[in-house]
């Protein structure tokens, strides 16, 4: 079985070449430059290359345009393009560049390299860690110069009073116990001051927005490209099957010299007229209906345009297989794109011959000087009429339809070629055309896309439409869906084409981009330079594609988006998220997921520093004013590496609100902890740093204990500055999260793991203090010592609420402490 698989394989790897004028079978990685390649229905184009010659060859270039339009090539439009498909037709073409040559393997060559940027939430991260980790240094270093002075000085004293150490009487081996300690003491700073829940808190909420993230239809293929879409300022987007359906559809149609209300309103049409639009529309087409056995839906082929028309056709009552058998066709002409039209002649039952045209309106209408009206008579077209139909195709033009054109004419058998040579050459007759019809065809945008457009705008997020249809088209469809706000807005600078962006300098590029909201005529080279352009001017740029040639555009943006169903494997491998739906809503639910990312982690890093600064000061207080330390090493372990676990994964599966899509995004340069983070975590600190010190230096006699055994009161008095301490973080959970908000429980009855792990964490709190003590240096505590701790923690809660009432500076306090550090550094030079 494998080995039937593996020949397969291998079988489809070979095609066929001329070579020295004989056909020979090559391995597709053995083409080389001056092959003769025979090109049939279904095959890929395995190299660029020149067409030599051709029978009616239809290319489907859209793995490498990204449009969905099939190319009709000739001599005068000979270019093939590896990797695009032949969708109809023959041909013959020469092999001009293979391999890395193509435009495949230069599209390839542009994305295999990473640039290995970082994110901007990881830049802040590492900004982050860094002061943090020289401050806990810094401050581990003085405490440990200060205790061993203390000590080796005879300043530091045991809990019943003697002096730790005396010159020329304490034992070496006592001494070296002694600065073991000290350096203990100083271990534990370090520890308390790098937040070992950090990484744990990012890689969680990355985690687990992902997994939530496929729920609504994205799928995340790098992790950090979730947090980075949080910050995007701005969305590149396709217009094709992302704002629009990519659904063709016939909305407005004239015949019988009036418009049809609606489009496909038969009961307009006279009974010859309608007879002469349906044996247009089923014989001059390249397309396809089946009709399954039963009550199933019928199936339309082709491309599609073809398949629009033929959808119109089926609705004003066409039998697609009926016409066709009715009348044999003679001749026909393939669609060209140098005249814009197609035709095609064909034999009835009678005897008779209609000559079929179809194509561009305006061109097709200048060819005719009759049309049918609705009382089935041929009237010649006059001006006003010429007027009334020219107006019609402006009007529709400028309501982003393509417009068709739908004519024919009657024509003697007897001066028809009877010879397969002559009829082969044979030009059919275009002239004296009776019009039929003008179709509108509209690719309508999808539903809920102008309200997921609007959201984003009030999120701050400007939406760009890059395409490659026409200006006037684009300007329809950014109009519907609200990128334009109105028609005065369409011109320069926020409407322009590719090809006038193209010609910039790179500096006036720069300072067009931030002003462009349409791309029309655009190449996926012009993408690729507003892309860069725009993240030289500091923007976190998300780009959406479908196509191969969309490639380097995803792989240069800050997060690629690709199309899942439309898109190509290439500008999936480019990407980093792919939309599963290709929805423009659904890029709208990655970027609040991508927010919610951000304000989860932000959550965590208020809740860690709180804990982190809190202990670090107490500590450091303690240890220098007195040597010792309350908080020890194995609880700072517990804080640190379990409460904060918990914590962590606490904060970072808090689902995201529609609150943060009422927020500008956070820039590069913006810093990661905020002002109101400063204030909700100095508040926190302070409140716990009196309290906690007051206990440390007075709490013998607050809490009656100056009876006991000294090492008893001392260790009952550390242990419940502990239990204190770890339940003020508990409720400083619930501060954390909502950091800008007044209501700190709204919403906390949905977030079940969020009250789980608040009471697994109380739980084993009890459990550390009643029943581990000989493990952490605590005794058990009574119920009034449970009960001052608990009102200790409690206070958190409002103190936190009113501290929400005091103002915030509107300045960075990062941008203060970046200034003083400038200050200081001018003074040294």
């Amino acid at each position: 079985m494998v080995g039937a698989l593996l020949l397969q394989l291998f079988l489809s790897l070979l095609l066929q070449v001329i070579r020295g004028g004989r056909t020979v079978e090559v391995s597709i990685y053995d083409i080389v430059v001056g092959d003769v390649i025979p090109l049939n229905i279904g095959d890929q184009v395995p190299a660029d290359g020149i067409l030599i010659s051709g029978h009616s060859l239809a290319i489907d270039e859209s793995s490498m345009t990204g449009e969905s339009k099939i190319v009709h090539k000739d001599s005068r439009e000979p270019f093939l393009m590896s990797g695009c498909k032949v969708a109809d037709g023959r041909g013959t073409m020469l092999a001009t560049s293979v391999g890395i040559n193509t435009e495949w393997g230069l599209l390839m060559a542009s994305i295999s390299e990473d640039n290995g940027e970082e994110t901007p939430l990881q830049v802040r991260l590492n900004g982050v860690a860094t002061f943090i980790g020289i401050v806990g240094l810094g401050v581990a270093f003085l405490v440990l110069i200060v205790l061993l002075v203390r000590y080796f000085t005879g300043h530091t004293r045991d809990p019943d009073g003697t002096r730790q150490f005396v010159a020329g009487q304490t034992k070496v081996g006592d001494a070296v116990d002694g600065a073991i300690k000290i350096v203990t003491v100083a271990v534990t700073i370090v520890v308390v001051a790098v937040p070992e829940g950090l990484p744990l808190a990012v890689t969680l909420t990355l985690a687990y927005s992902m997994r939530k993230m496929m729920v609504d239809r994205a799928l995340v293929r790098r992790l950090s490209a979730c947090e980075t879409m949080g910050s995007a300022t701005t969305i590149c987007s396709d217009k094709t099957g992302t704002l629009t359906l990519n659904q063709m559809n016939v909305v407005e149609a004239y015949a019988g010299g009036e418009k049809l209300e609606p489009a496909d309103n038969k009961s307009q049409l006279s009974p010859k007229l309608a007879s002469l639009v349906k044996e247009g529309i089923a014989q001059n087409s390249n397309g396809g209906v089946f009709i399954p056995e039963g009550n199933g839906e019928v199936e339309v082929s082709g491309s599609p345009t073809e398949k629009a028309i033929l959808i119109w056709g089926i609705k004003l009552g066409m039998n697609y297989e009926a016409v066709r058998t009715e009348s044999s066709i003679l001749h026909v002409f393939p669609f060209s794109s140098e005249k814009k039209r197609g035709g095609v002649a064909v034999k009835l039952p009678d005897s008779q011959v209609h000559i079929h045209w179809k194509g561009a309106a305006e061109i097709v209408l200048a060819l005719c000087t009759r049309f049918i009206d609705a009382n089935d008579d041929v009237k010649a077209m006059d001006q006003e009429k010429v007027t009334f139909f020219k107006k019609a195709i402006d009007d529709m033009a400028a309501s982003s339809l393509r417009c068709v054109a739908i004519a024919y004419r009657s024509y003697e058998l007897d001066k028809v070629p009877t010879d397969e040579a002559q009829l082969s050459v044979w030009a059919l007759p275009e002239d004296e055309l009776v019009l039929l019809a003008i179709v509108g065809i509209k690719d309508p945008c999808r539903p809920g896309v102008r309200d997921a457009v609007r959201l984003c705008q009030n999120a701050g997020v400007k939406v760009r439409m890059v395409t490659g249809d026409n200006l006037q088209t684009a300007k329809a469809i950014a109009l519907e869906c609200g990128i334009l706000a109105s028609a005065a807005e369409a011109k320069e600078p926020n409407l322009i084409e590719g090809k006038a962006f193209r010609d910039l300098s790179d500096v006036a590029r720069e300072e067009m981009a931030e002003k462009i909201s349409v791309m029309g005529r655009s190449s996926p080279s012009d993408k690729l330079l507003l892309v860069q352009a725009l993240r030289k001017k500091g923007h976190v740029v998300a780009v959406t594609g479908d196509g191969t040639n969309d490639a380097p555009a995803l792989h240069e943006a800050d997060i690629g988006l690709a199309m899942g169903i439309q898109g190509t494997e290439v500008a999936k491998e480019s990407s980093d998220i792919i939309i599963l739906d290709d929805n423009f809503a659904s890029v709208v639910k990655v970027v609040r997921w991508g927010r919610s990312v951000y304000a989860n982690i932000q959550k965590f890093i208020q809740f860690q520093l709180t804990v982190n600064v809190a202990a670090l000061i107490i500590n450091v207080v303690a240890a220098v004013s007195s040597g010792d330390v309350p908080l020890n090493a194995v609880q700072l372990l517990w804080v640190n590496l379990i409460m904060d676990t918990l914590g962590a994964l606490a904060l970072a599966t808090e689902p995201p609100t529609d609150h943060l899509m009422h927020r500008t995004p956070v820039g590069r340069s913006e810093p990661l902890i905020t002002n109101i983070m400063w204030r909700n975590l100095l508040l926190q600190a302070l409140y716990q740093v009196s309290v906690l010190l007051v206990l440390n230096f007075k709490g013998k006699s607050l809490l009656n204990l100056k009876h006991d055994n000294s090492n008893h009161a001392t260790k009952v008095k550390n242990t419940l500055i502990f239990n204190a301490f770890v339940l003020c973080q508990i409720f400083n959970e619930f501060n954390a999260r909502k950091p800008d908000e007044y209501n700190i429980f709204k919403g906390i009855t949905k977030n079940y793991l969020f009250m789980g792990i608040v009471a697994i964490t109380l739980v084993l709190q009890i459990i550390i203090i009643e029943f581990l003590g000989k493990f952490t240096s605590t005794v058990k505590l009574n119920w009034k010592q449970w009960l001052i701790a608990a009102i200790i923690g409690v206070i958190s809660w409002p103190l936190a609420v009113v501290g929400k009432l005091i103002p915030v500076p509107k300045t960075p306090v990062s941008m203060y402490l970046r200034d003083c550090v400038d200050f200081i550094r001018c003074r040294r030079t």
